[in-house]
C-alpha cells in the first residue's frame, strides 16, 4: 500500500477524469487515487470503474447519491482515507488546473521539509495563474488578501485547493464540525490547522484554468467565502 492518496472530487468530469488519473499514476512517486463522485449524470463514475480494472490496487471510487458540495466530498474522502494507513492525504481538482507533476513537491514539503500541511500556492511568488480573465484573477487574489487580513493567517493563497495534509492534521481537526461546503471549505480547513499551530508551507505552483468541462464557481460560493470568514474568526475569538 502506498503512503499517499490523492482525493479527486468529481461532478461531470468525463472529459478529464481518465487523463488526470493516468497523469497521477505516471509520477515518479507512487500515489493512490480516490475519486469521490457526486453521481455525475455524464457517467464519470462509470469511466472510473472501467479504469479500476487496469489499476485495481491503486484506484478507488466512492459514489455519493447527490451533488452535495466540494467540502463534504473532501470530508467524505478524508474519513475514507483515515480508515486506511495513508500518511499523506492530498486534495486535487480533476480539471488539470493543478499540475500532477507538483504532487511530489507538495509531498516533499511535508515528508522531507517537515511541514504538516503544504499548499500549492498561486500567490506566494507573485500571481501564477494562466487563462483566467483579469477580473477573476483580481477576485481570487483579493479574496486571499482579505482572508489573510481577517484571520491573521500568514498564508498568501488562503483559498487554494491543491493541498497535502499529514495524517495527524486530519486526525486532530474535528471534521464533523467543518461547516462550509463550497470554496470557503478550503479557508476553514487551513484556519483550523493554523489555530492548532501546525506548520504550514506554501509551495509555488502555476495554476492553469480548465480547458474541458465547466467551472463549479458560483455567486453563492463567493458570498459564503466572504461572509463566512468573518463568522469563523469571531467564533474562534469567543472560544478562547
Amino acid at each position: 500500500m502506498r503512503d499517499s492518496i490523492v482525493i479527486i472530487p468529481t461532478y461531470n468530469e468525463i472529459d478529464n477524469i481518465e487523463a488526470i488519473i493516468r497523469a497521477v499514476f505516471s509520477q515518479t512517486k507512487p500515489f493512490d487515487v480516490l475519486v469521490v463522485d457526486d453521481n455525475s449524470p455524464d457517467l464519470t463514475a462509470l469511466k472510473v470503474k472501467e479504469l479500476q480494472k487496469e489499476f485495481p490496487e491503486r484506484l478507488h471510487l466512492e459514489v455519493r447519491k447527490d451533488k452535495s458540495g466540494l467540502g463534504t466530498a473532501y470530508i467524505h474522502g478524508f474519513k475514507w482515507s483515515l480508515k486506511r494507513a495513508y500518511q499523506y492525504i492530498f486534495e486535487m481538482d480533476a480539471d488539470f488546473s493543478h499540475n500532477p507533476e507538483d504532487l511530489v513537491r507538495l509531498y516533499n514539503a511535508c515528508a522531507v521539509d517537515g511541514a504538516d500541511l503544504s499548499i500549492g500556492s498561486r500567490y506566494v511568488t507573485g500571481v501564477n495563474v494562466i487563462n483566467w480573465p483579469m477580473s477573476r484573477v483580481l477576485l481570487s487574489y483579493m479574496a486571499s488578501k482579505y482572508v489573510r487580513f481577517i484571520t491573521g493567517m500568514e498564508i498568501d493563497d488562503t483559498t487554494a485547493g491543491f493541498v497535502c495534509y499529514k495524517r495527524r492534521v486530519l486526525e486532530t481537526i474535528d471534521l464533523e464540525r467543518i461547516r462550509f461546503v463550497g470554496y470557503a471549505f478550503q479557508i476553514e480547513m487551513k484556519f483550523k490547522a493554523y489555530l492548532k499551530a501546525f506548520k504550514i508551507k506554501e509551495v509555488p505552483v502555476i495554476f492553469t484554468d480548465r480547458t474541458k468541462g465547466e467551472s463549479k464557481m458560483s455567486s453563492g460560493i463567493i458570498s459564503e467565502a466572504i461572509f463566512g470568514v468573518i463568522s469563523m474568526k469571531l467564533k474562534s475569538i469567543f472560544k478562547k
